[in-house]
């Protein structure tokens, strides 16, 4: 099965993490066993195993899942695809948009699959800019369309919250294939978005 509503935890991982939990919460001052955080290493077990559900996912088969023969042969985009992922670097999240477009060769795909596939790899610890370049490899390489752009903008708690706090800064990467390497391609996309 490619994708379904992750509600199901491995109880063996559940466990084994929520003893960590308890121990980090221990570890920096907290009582466990007060009420408010009776039930906190569980929950935040099955949280991160929820945040990081893409690990488990398949996005080469979830495109190939609702993948159609047509002869359209202009720019698809879908735009505003909302994204929550975790940094690598502190587990703290990130969030903010993905605009995809793609131009078909053949081929077109289910509108609803280019933001799942932001989901399975934005459901993993990340950093933007491999986050771009995975959905963006992943619809070149398995929709083989004639071109693929990605512009993700995000805001990242690591900047807000702690280090710089800078809460009004975001961040934007962009990735391009085939024709969107062409400027007038690149800018009528780019148009498209608001951009």
């Amino acid at each position: 099965m490619p994708y379904k509503t992750f509600e199901e935890y491995n109880m063996q991982v559940t466990d084994d993490v929520k003893d960590r939990y308890k121990n980090i919460i221990e570890d920096l001052g907290e009582n466990t066993q007060r009420d408010g955080l009776l039930k906190t290493p569980e929950r935040a077990a099955k949280a991160m195993q929820f945040l990081t559900q893409g690990y488990h996912q398949d996005p080469v088969e979830i495109l190939k899942s609702a993948m159609f023969k047509e002869s359209y042969n202009e720019m698809v985009i879908v735009k505003d695809i909302e994204l929550y992922s975790l940094c690598e670097h502190h587990i703290l999240p990130f969030f903010g948009k993905a605009h995809i477009a793609y131009i078909p060769n053949g081929h077109i795909v289910g509108l609803s699959k280019l933001p799942r596939i932001v989901d399975v790899f934005a459901r993993r610890l990340q950093v933007q800019e491999r986050l771009t370049e995975q959905i963006l490899d992943c619809i070149n390489d398995t929709l083989k369309p004639q071109g693929v752009a990605v512009v993700i903008e995000a805001s990242h708690m690591c900047m807000m919250m702690r280090g710089v706090q800078k809460q009004n800064s975001v961040t934007t990467t962009s990735g391009f294939r085939g024709q969107f390497e062409k400027i007038e391609t690149r800018n009528e996309f780019l148009k498209l978005i608001g951009k």
